[in-house]
């Protein structure tokens, strides 16, 4: 059997609520690309085993893992960073259609580069980066900055297209890439996991403050 059967069959065997597969649905038709069930299904495992009560996201989309990590941590606050307003808007919809109460998610339009500076530092369980892949290390340094020690700085297309794992692929992003899971593998300050699922989920779980 093949690796790719076992892929495919991770991502097939999760059942993903009618909302998510709406809001799924509603980002393929403008274009956006939002995690793989598998992945979502993952980022809700993790929201969960951190019994997160607070998350960052760097890029909403349409709300897709947003929906996924609450989905995983029923008592969460969701602040969501994004430069699209009616991806917001759309995913605020979502939000409200899933039954989430107004006051659990708060939704910054904005850069990520403006904003996450002024954010409390180690004050988060959960940070997902899921936004221009040409900043994904900048936004990765934010990111471990602003969880507590033994919360987890999630990446989605950490693979890249399956890209990163071919020595061939030398462009910026799959470089970029590499060298992130490079350095973090070699860090004592963080354990670091790489999942194969979707095109790829880096967890990072921050050991030092």
């Amino acid at each position: 059997m093949s690796k790719e059967t076992n892929w495919k069959y991770a991502e097939d065997i999760v059942t993903e609520p009618a909302v998510i597969v709406e809001a799924r649905a509603h980002a393929g038709e403008v274009g956006v690309e939002s995690v793989s069930p598998g992945i979502g299904a993952q980022l809700a495992v993790l929201a969960g085993a951190a019994a997160a009560r607070s998350i960052v996201e760097i890029g909403t989309g349409l709300g897709v893992s947003g929906l996924w990590m609450l989905a995983g941590a029923p008592t969460a606050t969701l602040t969501s960073i994004d430069t699209e307003v009616d991806r917001q808007q759309s995913a605020r919809a979502a939000f409200t259609a899933s039954g989430v109460a107004a006051n659990r998610v708060r939704l910054i339009t904005g850069r990520a580069k403006d904003v996450l500076p002024r954010m409390n530092e180690g004050s988060y369980d959960l940070v997902l980066v899921d936004a221009d892949p040409e900043s994904v290390i900048e936004y990765v340094e934010h990111g471990l900055r602003l969880v507590r020690v033994g919360g987890t700085v999630a990446v989605p297309h950490a693979l890249w297209r399956d890209r990163v794992a071919d020595p061939v692929q030398r462009d910026d992003t799959v470089a970029d890439f590499r060298s992130l899971i490079s350095e973090l593998s070699q860090s004592s300050a963080v354990i670091t996991a790489l999942s194969p699922i979707g095109d790829g989920l880096l967890q990072i779980t921050k050991v030092l403050g």
